[in-house]
């Protein structure tokens, strides 16, 4: 199996989680903190105590009860992590008839996508898929790329979401827009966030920033350097 990579915008749509273990609870969690528009939670067990914060929220519903058709409806995407095969088959199939994006945990025959391990610093996700044919391998190379992406990433996609509207305030050409952003990127800005050296991040961005952007520099680096 061959999959298309993709990352979903999940505003304003329904999510279906059907089992709350601990698997679940990693799976909800993700799908709240993914700005889902609204998630609902079916167990037969009651929600563990940890829950609460998150069954706190008002984007976020649980039931305790078996999982019936009519949880379908409306959703967009649904993910099951039960113990019953039967369950399992039985979700796959509906949301395959439905034509509803299904991930069952573990049993990529009966998903419509999955879940790669990722590495997130910040506004970057990497995402690593092994197409399903060995967890452990892309766990293993999730390990090793958090060591090479340090919170520095997170810092430098945050200054350049600020810089890119004052960029685009400017009125340039896009060809000198794409110049100024392909400058910071290869230049030692990134060294320079991760050693917190501020004298340096702030003279890199006056040789790489359009002069009347230079007083902005401060509020670039507000609570990140």
């Amino acid at each position: 199996m061959r999959y298309y990579p993709i990352f979903v915008n999940l505003e304003n749509k329904g999510c279906l989680v059907v089992g709350a273990g601990e698997v679940g609870k990693r799976k909800i969690q993700s799908l709240a903190d993914s700005g889902a528009g609204h998630v609902t939670i079916i167990d037969t067990r009651e929600p563990d105590p940890e829950m609460a914060p998150l069954l706190a929220r008002p984007d976020v519903d649980f039931y305790c009860r078996e999982f019936a058709d009519s949880d379908l409806d409306g959703k967009f995407l649904v993910i099951a992590c039960t113990s019953s095969e039967e369950v399992n088959w039985r979700i796959s199939n509906l949301c395959r008839d439905r034509g509803i994006l299904c991930n069952i945990v573990d049993q990529p025959e009966k998903c419509s996508f999955i879940v790669p391990a990722t590495v997130k610093r910040g506004d970057l996700t990497v995402a690593i898929s092994t197409a399903g044919q060995s967890p452990a391998m892309a766990k293993r190379i999730r390990k090793e790329l958090q060591e090479s992406f340090g919170d520095e990433y997170a810092s430098l996609l945050s200054v350049m979401g600020r810089i890119r509207p004052l960029m685009l305030g400017l009125g340039l050409k896009t060809a000198d827009n794409t110049a100024v952003f392909r400058s910071l990127v290869d230049s030692s800005l990134l060294a320079a966030m991760k050693g917190r050296d501020l004298d340096a991040v702030t003279e890199i961005l006056k040789e790489s920033l359009p002069e009347p952007l230079h007083d902005n520099i401060p509020e670039l680096l507000d609570g990140l350097v």
